[in-house]
């Protein structure tokens, strides 16, 4: 298993910044129809482990389907880095697109686990 490290992380203008600490090592991808859309490859990871450094006020909301996810996305240049969510038992947990992060090492796509999204 891959040791767990911090990576910082933000939207394309720099507006929305975050950390999160990872192993990177569940990895997947969505079909539904807005993951499908955007190509993300991702990472879930628990509340205690991501932090929003800046641009909170920078943030608009969107919520679909069983609007479990708020997918947060930057008003100035309109990327989503990442989405919250609560399990409905009170963990929140943010899903992070780890395109946004820097130094993310090579991503192999044939390791990233899928997730049926559009059939859940």
């Amino acid at each position: 298993m891959a040791e767990k490290r911090t990576y910082q992380g933000q939207c394309h203008c720099g507006a929305v910044k975050f950390s999160m600490t990872s192993d990177l090592s569940a990895l997947g991808d969505c079909n539904c129809s807005m993951c499908s859309r955007l190509g993300w490859v991702m990472q879930t990871v628990p509340a205690a482990d991501f932090e929003l450094l800046s641009g909170e006020d920078s943030l608009s909301t969107y919520r679909f389907n069983t609007a479990m996810f708020a997918h947060q996305f930057c008003s100035v240049c309109g990327i989503e880095s990442f989405a919250r969510g609560d399990d409905g038992k009170g963990n929140v947990s943010y899903t992070v697109n780890v395109a946004c992060l820097a130094g993310l090492p090579d991503i192999d796509r044939a390791g990233v686990k899928h997730w049926d999204g559009r059939n859940w």
